[in-house]
């Protein structure tokens, strides 16, 4: 792979030697960093594999070799840890979950193919090249490194990352005359190993020396009829399994949380520990969640141990804990404990000591347990792991003191992965990561770890090879409020683009931002607002993907106000509804002027709104923040809405009015508008205002949907059924709507029509079904989309889906619970036409529809839904007093007409 750059060869160099893994991530975090800072370099890679990403553990096409982690757990960026899922999505896994195992082969692709998208994304910032070779001497150069290769060459570098990974097992158990036979597999892992043993007609049997992951991995591998595989080790014990329904991480006790180990003997330790486990098992019945609730404090439980107690550790406790930590995927322990129950997989305690010439080929000797006993094989294959490395770059680094073991002996010492030279300095060209830190770390070989090392030595390479960041210029583009912004001129152009769309609630902001971000990668603003958009509003965005470079960028290249945004949009995306809310409160408080940020909080048409902040309102705010914006139509359009939502609908109007005066484009204040003339009963001049803006300034409009939805509300109560059904085959037909739009406005006008009896035969639902997906339909996020989702499945008849839906909500929040819930089993009595019980229940539902949120007329399809009940059950005093207190509010031709009804009956 390469990427080339206009302007010629870079001046600097990096150097990541080994292109598995952990180069493979150190990489993508280089290319990434380059990109957003727009500093040019050169990246190199050095393996002779013939793909990045695969290395020695992802390069295995056997289907049943999995990850031993959930694919959940598997990102290969630590602040974003739903990318490998999202990437299972995208490339033929639609219905993968994070609790899946996916195959290593898998994983390796996942790795090699977001390298490849990062040096594309990269190119004209960085260089990257491939060297299909070894690396073997490392020496100065003047002022850089210089690295010896296989193939006679060599390579300069200003910063080089070692990333070599685990060493060979070195099969330094084997007694001389096994490890010298040609049916000893030293490496299972290299390529073409195990063609002999899976050979057409070979079915001897096999001893796996080590009882590990790779072990297990190999048994599924070799098994067949007619042979057994041995497993010897010297505890005898097989990994643990991963449970089928895992529970999430028990939390720590005191004795075990930062400010009570520093000093925490090893005694002491495995008490606290075993104390922990004891717990957690009696509390939830499985021991998992405790060693699940120590792997982010495991580094730091090590490194406070002494060299004595770490090699005490090793001795007695490393081989109960390596059981336990690492785990088994399901599938995997279900296989082999298959394997094993049928007499073909058998384990034994104890090491090997002899071997020789044997009837089946090799007759090894264990011993253990004080007991000898010889077995009889035709392969013996080393699964017992790492070894002393045998590297000629290692060895000459440790010999010329430019490394030095650390105390355990199982890798190096390094300052925060900057190799320790044997005069205790920080070496200024070198950095390692993954299983040469093993002795530093202990748990550090495994993908959750090694991310966060990945990130932590590119940030310090790159820091180290750009050098300071330049001051910020004195002069900065602003966006449309005065907001300073950490960007250049056409990269605040689109940004300013894409916020000018979301105030006037037009279509295209995402396609903005995502130009803003494209101009400049490292734009956290841009980010940020491409993160919200998609949370938000359903856009077509990689909202994870977008809200982690949001912060990786506020990271490098923000000031306090752009941070502080940040902030708002990771705790809207990723926090509860309450610290969402406080987050932005705050931000207001301290921005006023922030016309994003106030459309952000309050609920008209393109954003949720605050949600459970009971002593801030969105009328508070949009009061408190008037001074700011001095008139501006923006503000004047928010006021609008909530004056109509107060009932001053004659206030209302004249802002809104004033606002589409000074911005005619203004969807806030034409919303504002609808809802004023619909309460007001005006539905000829409603209609009429609607269909104007529709087709001059609300062509452009995000949400054409719902205005088309309040043109259609007045459209059945003026009774213009003709009018309805032209308006929904050309603007409500899910041809013209998708997603949650088209359950919201598309759904609910079906379902309104039906209970009014302004719809001929069965109203056309199926459609909109298809457009929204089971997702939203069974498993609504909010209470106002489940409401819709109800009345959509009810419109369908589909009594199964109500269903499928209120258990939902009675597992969900508090109003799914209280409203939803009774609201799907008042609907389910409609489709049964149990009349008398639907209105009973409905009538119980109404006065709790506030808290579902949207507005009354929204929720007013409830109502009507009620009416249709009490009519069908003969109530007709009951629906003449509804209809009556509603005429007292609105005139409506439709209204009138019903009531006459009722009164004759």
């Amino acid at each position: 792979m390469s990427s080339g750059m206009p302007s010629g060869n870079p001046a600097r160099t990096v150097a990541v030697v080994g292109a598995g893994a952990a180069g493979t991530m150190v990489a993508i975090q280089l290319c990434e960093a380059g990109r957003r800072r727009g500093f040019r370099f050169e990246l190199v890679l050095v393996d002779p594999a013939p793909e990045a990403g695969r290395g020695g553990a992802y390069a295995t096409r056997d289907p049943r070799h999995r990850l031993n982690v959930p694919a959940g757990n598997m990102s290969c960026h630590p602040d974003d840890p739903g990318h490998f899922v999202r990437w299972l999505c995208r490339h033929g896994e639609p219905d993968v979950s994070p609790a899946d195992f996916a195959t290593r082969y898998r994983y390796g692709a996942y790795l090699a193919d977001t390298l490849g998208q990062a040096v594309i994304a990269a190119r004209g910032t960085v260089r990257v090249r491939r060297l299909r070779t070894r690396v073997t001497g490392y020496a100065e150069a003047g002022a850089a490194a210089r690295l010896t290769l296989a193939d006679g060459g060599t390579l300069d570098a200003d910063c080089v990352v070692l990333a070599t990974g685990p060493a060979a097992p070195d099969a330094g158990w084997a007694p001389g005359a096994l490890a010298a036979d040609p049916r000893f597999v030293a490496d299972p892992w290299a390529p073409g190993a195990l063609d002999a043993l899976l050979a057409e007609g070979e079915n001897g049997d096999v001893l796996l020396v080590g009882t590990g992951l790779t072990a297990m991995d190999l048994a599924m591998t070799l098994d067949r009829p007619g042979r057994t595989l041995h497993a010897v080790s010297r505890n005898g014990l097989l990994p643990q399994a991963h449970a089928v329904a895992p529970l999430p991480p028990a939390p720590l006790p005191p004795a075990l949380r930062a400010e009570h180990t520093p000093d925490l003997p090893l005694s002491r330790l495995r008490a606290a520990v075993h104390r922990h486990v004891g717990r957690t098992i009696r509390a939830q019945g499985d021991w998992r969640p405790a060693v699940d609730g120590l792997r982010p404090v495991t580094a730091r439980l090590w490194t406070a141990l002494t060299a004595r107690e770490r090699a005490e550790f090793l001795a007695c406790d490393s081989a109960l804990w390596n059981v336990h930590r690492h785990r088994m995927p399901p599938a995997t322990a279900e296989c082999v404990a298959r394997i094993g129950r049928a007499g073909r997989l058998r384990t034994h305690r104890g090491r090997v000591v002899a071997a020789g010439e044997g009837p089946g080929g090799l007759a090894v000797t264990v011993a253990g347990g004080g007991a000898r006993r010889e077995l009889a094989v035709g392969w013996v294959l080393d699964c017992t792991g790492p070894g002393r490395t045998a590297d000629p770059l290692w060895q000459g680094l440790l010999a010329g003191g430019r490394a030095v073991p650390d105390p355990t002996g199982m890798g190096v010492a390094t300052a925060d992965g900057r190799l320790l030279s044997a005069h205790g300095r920080a070496d200024r060209h070198l950095w390692t990561l993954g299983a040469p830190r093993r002795g530093e770390l202990w748990e550090t070989t495994a993908v959750p770890e090694i991310r966060v090392q990945a990130a932590a030595v590119a940030a310090a390479v790159f820091g180290a090879l750009a050098g300071p960041r330049p001051a910020r210029r004195p002069r900065r583009p602003a966006d449309g409020m005065g907001f300073a912004l950490s960007t250049g001129a056409d990269s605040a152009a689109a940004y300013r683009a894409g916020v000018a769309r979301l105030l006037k609630v037009s279509a295209g902001a995402e396609d903005a931002f995502a130009r803003a971000t494209a101009l400049d990668p490292g734009f956290a603003l841009g980010h940020a607002a491409l993160a919200l958009v998609g949370h938000e509003t359903g856009a077509d965005v990689d909202v994870a993907g977008a809200l982690a470079a949001a912060e990786r960028s506020a990271r490098e290249r923000a000031d306090d106000r752009e941070r502080a945004f940040v902030d708002v949009v990771s705790r809207r995306v990723r926090g509860t509804a309450a610290d969402g809310d406080a987050a932005l409160v705050r931000y207001l408080g301290a921005h006023p002027g922030d016309a994003l940020a106030l459309a952000v909080a309050v609920p008209t048409i393109a954003f949720s709104g605050l949600h459970d902040l009971e002593e801030v309102s969105a009328l508070r705010l949009v009061e408190q923040t008037a001074a700011a914006h001095a008139g501006h139509w923006f503000h004047t359009s928010l006021l609008a809405f909530l004056r109509q939502e107060q009932g001053r609908y004659d206030e209302a109007g004249v802002l809104a009015e004033r606002a589409l005066a000074a911005e005619p484009a203004s969807g806030h204040a034409m919303h504002a508008l609808a809802h004023v003339h619909y309460e007001c009963g005006d539905h000829e001049a409603g209609r009429a205002r609607l269909d104007a803006w529709l087709a001059s300034r609300g062509r452009g409009s995000a949400h054409r949907a719902h205005f088309s939805w309040h043109a259609a509300l007045h459209e059945l109560a003026l009774e213009d059924t003709g009018a309805v059904r032209r308006r929904w085959a050309g603007q409500l037909a899910p041809a013209k709507v998708r997603g949650v739009r088209a359950l919201v406005d598309s759904g609910s006008l079906l379902w309104r029509a039906r209970v009014t009896g302004s719809w001929a035969g069965r109203v056309p639902i199926d459609d909109v079904l298809g457009a929204v997906g089971a997702e939203i339909l069974e498993r609504p996020a909010t209470a106002f989309t489940a409401l819709h989702a109800a009345l959509a499945l009810a419109a369908a008849d589909d009594l199964a889906g109500l269903n499928r839906l209120r258990v939902h909500a009675l597992g969900a929040d508090a109003v799914q619970r209280e409203v939803v819930a009774p609201l799907c089993e008042a609907l389910a009595c409609v489709v049964e036409e149990q009349w008398a019980e639907a209105a009973g229940r409905l009538e119980r539902v109404l006065p709790l529809l506030g808290g579902v949120g949207g507005s009354a007329a929204q929720r007013e399809v409830v109502e009507e839904t009620m009416l249709y009940a009490l009519v069908s059950a003969g109530r007709h005093r009951a629906a003449r007093l509804r209809l009556e207190e509603r005429l007292a509010r609105r005139s409506s031709p439709r209204d009138d007409r019903s009531l006459a009804a009722l009164s004759m009956a």
